[in-house]
């Protein structure tokens, strides 16, 4: 499976601080139960960049995060995460896996859910008096509370987490990704189960965090119309190969047409959302999942 031919750097592509992008894949392939997914793949994210991984169920989209993590070897080519082997990265890469929403029952504060982002591996075992005291405790707290109100949970993330709304989990689980300061957010579906409104706010926060932090994300998604506005690029996934750029050069009739291998048609309606009709995916790709 060969990937699109389009320019690698584009001019607002920004680098990592030692000048290496965040990510980058070189002629990357995967492999999973002896099946390729995809192949042949090139792709580099830079600093404070918004990329997008779309594509139908099945392709390995999903993979392709487990891959970054260090979780999946690459098959074949080069993977590099922050200059390094994925996985070797620690604090470095913060990430958000898909999720059911919390049972409703769960008492633990949000805040609680945020701090097991910094001390998570010491959950159920109590600090020694002192400690719960002393400056870097003190920092830590403080560190909580910035990433709440960076996400705009302050209102309720001393509420238990079973009585938050969706998005305000989601906002929460943002957080907890973030408060190591990572300098790359992994995010798989993260909009999923999503009614539009919280779709749009959450979608306009990942894109401020990219803005205002130039943290790197790469965000597994179904439907890119909530996060469009605030994409620098995509990459497709598809049976017939790889395609990744700009929105608007990926995401064309032409280009699907030929990555599904039948006839795909790429609308755009008034308001600027993207539709695709074809059989890709009936009843189309990217659509609202939560539509009546």
């Amino acid at each position: 499976m060969a990937s699109e031919t389009v320019p690698r750097q584009l001019p607002h592509q920004r680098k990592g601080s030692a000048g290496e992008p965040v990510v980058s894949l070189r002629r990357a392939a995967v492999r999973v139960g002896g099946r390729t997914l995809w192949s042949e793949v090139d792709l580099e994210v830079g600093a404070g960049e918004f990329v997008a991984v779309l594509g139908p169920n099945g392709v390995g989209k999903s993979t392709l995060v487990k891959m970054l993590l260090g979780m999946v070897p690459a098959a074949a080519g080069e993977v590099r995460v922050l200059g390094g082997e994925p996985g070797r990265t620690g604090d470095r890469v913060g990430c958000l896996p898909q999720r059911r929403a919390f049972d409703a029952s769960l008492r633990i504060r949000g805040s609680d859910i945020v701090r097991l982002g910094l001390d998570g591996h010491r959950w159920g075992v109590p600090l020694p008096w002192p400690t719960r005291f002393s400056p870097r405790r003190r920092q830590e707290r403080r560190r909580v509370t910035d990433v709440i109100e960076l996400v705009g949970a302050t209102a309720y993330a001393h509420r238990p987490i079973g009585a938050c709304s969706g998005g305000e989990q989601q906002r929460l689980l943002i957080a907890q990704a973030l408060v190591r300061r990572p300098e790359l957010l992994l995010l798989d579906e993260p909009l999923d189960s999503l009614d539009l409104s919280h779709q749009a706010a959450v979608a306009a926060l990942i894109g401020r965090i990219c803005r205002e932090r130039g943290t790197a994300v790469v965000m597994v998604a179904h439907d890119v119309n909530p996060i469009l506005p605030f994409l620098d690029r995509v990459v497709y996934i598809a049976e017939g190969g790889v395609a990744a750029g700009p929105p608007r050069e990926v995401i064309t009739t032409e280009t699907l047409t030929r990555l599904y291998g039948v006839p795909v048609e790429v609308l755009r309606t008034r308001d600027g959302r993207l539709a695709v009709v074809g059989s890709p995916e009936p009843p189309a790709v990217h659509t609202d999942r939560h539509a009546p």
